[in-house]
């Protein structure tokens, strides 16, 4: 048995290392409760994590002092052993003190190990609490920009209303200018509830346009007619200005422009107390500028960043949840044009919208958009409508009779399915969303009854369906968006089923079926710009591509078909279709 040894004459005698009741204790303190924050997120409390890590600091503190003091024991043991080594147990005690030695090394590796496995563990739970407070600012902001929404619609909701009535009570109002009104509003409001399904991609800086051929001064009526009401409901006036000359036409995504400019028209009569709004339009080698100029109260230069940052306003007093600036400067940049203010406190705010709006080359004919369509050449063809709500069949059975189709209507897959099992439909136009057996259900199982020879349509108020990774693309040749735009359902059930229309004023088609582009050969000044073009195309330079497609029209100034034919297959994002275009012209 080791017994302690006295200490030598002269030499001090150590004092005994007492243990702490609670060395850890004694060293950190209490450790802390959870806080209230880490309680509801569901995850362990930051200090009280902390406290744990500074009582692993301080077990490694005290490893290490005892680890010091076997050593210096085992030195002493040494020492006094060495005077006397006859004694029997001399090499004995020297391998236990070798061996507390080597166990008080292991000790310091453990609780050193320890130690690495609870800052690792910190760094997780740091970086769990960092992603629940990303998830949580990614809520509040699907949140208040459903709060947003509810505002915007109340504008074109507001038109919509007082102009039915309007109509409604026979006052002194063109019937054809307030269904006009009507359906720019109602148009508004489909792409602010797109807007709610393109919140996702909006944040990622990826937004599906749609360009086309739009009436710019009729567009700028519409807008007015839209905006007037509610500024003139505040006491405010509100004026349209256009500087020099406005072109006819222009080509952009009417519904992503109309929307931004809404914003800012909005927010500007929202905030102005007294005096005007203006909408200051300008157009300069193809560079439209929209000046929107309020008499308001102005923005202090500090603030004028800060005005774009998500639930920022510049007078904290302000109603709203400051998320209109944000969402309408990201649509302007992804229309590829920019967004400025300049504002004078006291004075008013000035925001400018800068756009590249090429003309194209063939300018919109004026009655295409009034003519009827009365027919069509060649045999009369059979289309199935299948939709669970009778307003929907009623809707396209009354448009496509007028069209000189012959028309029946179910409403389930199942009764779809025994129609088509008895008669031979040139196309069946199904919904997606029915209950019991599905649109895609019922597509496929008419393709395998029918075969290729039927044409399928999908039809959806949701646009995101025709994205899905599941979708069934073998089983339709088409997909409608809900609520239907008549000429969009002419250009797909045309394109489906080969048609040449005839029109009510000249019962004539106004231009040949869509097909080849081809025509008269390229001038020489073109074959440059269709050169470069190939280039924007191999690297996927959207914004290049789309400025060569206006350098060809205007060196081509004859071969407006492969011009559109190049805007259609840009507005697809369809690449290959535009090299193809490209080597057939």
């Amino acid at each position: 048995m080791l017994l302690p040894r006295r200490s030598p004459p002269g030499r001090p005698r150590r004092a005994a290392i007492a243990p702490a009741r609670d060395p850890l204790r004694a060293m950190t303190g209490s450790a802390t409760s959870p806080s209230p924050h880490a309680r509801s997120a569901g995850l362990p409390n930051t200090r009280t994590f902390n406290s744990t890590r500074h009582n692993a600091a301080a077990n490694l503190a005290l490893g290490l002092i005892l680890l010091a003091t076997i050593v210096e024991a085992a030195l002493l043991a040494g020492e006094a052993t060495s005077a006397d080594s006859s004694r029997p147990f001399h090499w004995l005690t020297m391998v236990v003190l070798m061996v507390i030695t080597v166990a008080g090394v292991g000790s310091f590796a453990l609780m050193r190990r320890r130690v690495d496995e609870l800052e690792k563990l910190s760094a997780s739970m740091q970086e769990a609490l960092r992603a629940k407070d990303a998830a949580e600012a990614a809520n509040m902001v699907k949140q208040r920009y459903l709060a947003t929404v509810s505002h915007e619609i109340r504008s074109p909701l507001n038109a919509i209303y007082g102009y039915a009535q309007l109509v409604e009570q026979q006052n002194d109002v063109d019937p054809r200018q307030a269904a006009r009104v009507i359906r720019r509003c109602c148009e508004h409001i489909t792409t602010l509830s797109e807007g709610l399904l393109d919140i996702a991609q909006l944040d990622s800086g990826v937004l599906r346009l749609r360009h086309e051929a739009i009436d710019l001064p009729d567009f700028l009526d519409q807008l007015t007619w839209m905006v007037r009401p509610g500024a003139e409901a505040k006491g405010l006036a509100f004026h349209l200005q256009t500087v020099g000359r406005i072109p006819a036409v222009v080509r952009t995504d009417p519904g992503r422009l109309r929307q931004a400019l809404l914003n800012l028209i909005g927010n500007a009569v929202k905030f102005t107390a007294s005096g005007s709004v203006t909408l200051r339009v300008a157009y300069r080698g193809q560079i439209a500028t929209f000046d929107i100029i309020d008499t308001g109260p102005g923005i202090a230069e500090e603030d004028q960043q800060r005005v774009f940052d998500p639930y920022e306003r510049a007078d904290g007093s302000a109603q709203g949840v400051g998320l209109g600036l944000p969402i309408t400067k990201a649509i302007v940049r992804i229309l590829g044009g920019d967004l400025k203010l300049a504002s004078t406190p006291g004075q008013g705010s000035c925001f400018t919208v800068t756009l590249m709006l090429p003309e194209p080359i063939r300018a919109l004919d004026p009655q295409a958009t009034q003519r009827k369509i009365i027919g069509y050449e060649g045999d009369r063809r059979r289309i199935l409508v299948v939709d669970d709500e009778a307003e929907q069949r009623d809707l396209l059975q009354h448009y496509l009779t007028a069209c000189d189709f012959h028309v029946t209507t179910a409403a389930s897959g199942a009764e779809a399915l025994a129609l088509c099992a008895e008669c031979a439909f040139d196309l069946v136009m199904l919904d997606i969303s029915m209950p019991g057996m599905t649109g895609w259900e019922t597509g496929a199982r008419i393709r395998e009854l029918c075969g290729s020879q039927v044409r399928i349509a999908m039809a959806s108020a949701n646009a995101q369906e025709f994205h899905r990774p599941e979708t069934d693309k073998a089983s339709h040749d088409h997909f409608f968006v809900k609520p239907y735009r008549l000429d969009d359902l002419a250009d797909g059930i045309g394109a489906l089923l080969g048609l040449s229309w005839q029109w009510e004023s000249t019962g004539e088609t106004p231009e040949e079926p869509a097909g080849s582009a081809r025509g008269k050969r390229l001038p020489k000044r073109a074959l440059e710009h269709v050169e470069r073009l190939r280039e924007r195309i191999h690297i996927g330079h959207v914004r290049g591509i789309e400025a060569e497609i206006a350098m060809l029209a205007q060196a081509a100034p004859d071969h407006g078909r492969l011009v559109s034919a190049l805007y259609a297959a840009l507005d697809e994002f369809d690449l290959a279709g535009l090299l193809r275009l490209l080597e057939e012209a």
